[in-house]
């Protein structure tokens, strides 16, 4: 599994897809906090707070993941190289969660710089060191989860066709879904329905842990989705081959 786990992180920063993902993650959240004036921008929201980082991050990612996880199964179907990779002395689960766990980790290598904003609040602040450390340790821990879960979600899309683009639009749709669309319904189906479609809406657990306090419930939900679609993309690899 480490061998395709290295293969994988090669071919993400081999490619234009894994860095222009980065800088495109970078750009699209520091010119909210940073340039455009407003209420979103650091300096003069008065609040030494990542508040709109964390609120802007979450989109910016719906749409940059399924952009670079729509290649990791589609272009094998494509090429034919998954009956070859099937071939290898390796389960199809392994296959799959080493895909997951690269793109996991572009995840991580693409959060990393954004600490530069943590760093620049935290002295920015009056006085200095001013900042909500529980609260903004919890949103990058969201904000992480989030991001393996739409990882997750990438990935199973990826599996369903070898066109990049349909894997593209499916796993767009079910970010979206998955992240607002089941607090969209429960806000028009309403009592008793709207209880547990809220528990199935990423953004109501994220905003949970955004708080600082880590509950067991918030991340058993990250966990079960990222397995579902992960045992999801595996039953779909075996059904087609």
């Amino acid at each position: 599994m480490y061998p395709l786990f290295i293969k994988e992180i090669k071919s993400f920063l081999s490619s234009i897809i894994g860095y222009a993902s980065i800088v495109v993650f970078l750009i699209a959240t520091g010119v909210f906090l940073w340039v455009f004036p407003g209420n979103n921008n650091v300096i003069e929201m008065g609040d030494a707070s990542l508040v709109v980082f964390f609120n802007i991050a979450p989109s910016v990612l719906m749409f940059l993941i399924p952009a670079f996880t729509m290649k990791l199964f589609a272009e094998e179907n494509r090429a034919g190289t998954i009956e070859i990779l099937m071939t290898k002395p390796i389960s199809v689960f392994k296959i799959v969660l080493a895909k997951f766990l690269a793109g996991s980790f572009l995840i991580l290598i693409t959060l990393l710089p954004t600490l530069v904003y943590y760093i620049s609040v935290y002295y920015l602040g009056n006085p200095i060191g001013n900042i909500d450390h529980a609260s903004t340790i919890g949103s990058y821990l969201g904000l992480i989860l989030l991001g393996m879960t739409f990882v997750s979600i990438g990935i199973f899309s990826s599996s369903l066709s070898s066109n990049q683009v349909i894997a593209f639009l499916i796993g767009l749709f079910l970010c979206f879904i998955f992240y607002l669309g089941f607090t969209f319904v429960a806000s028009i189906f309403g009592n008793p329905l709207d209880y547990f479609l809220l528990k199935l809406s990423m953004i109501e657990h994220f905003t949970a842990i955004k708080r600082g306090v880590i509950d067991s419930r918030d991340l058993l939900y990250f966990f079960s989705v990222i397995l579902f679609f992960l045992i999801s993309t595996k039953t779909v690899i075996q059904y087609k081959s």
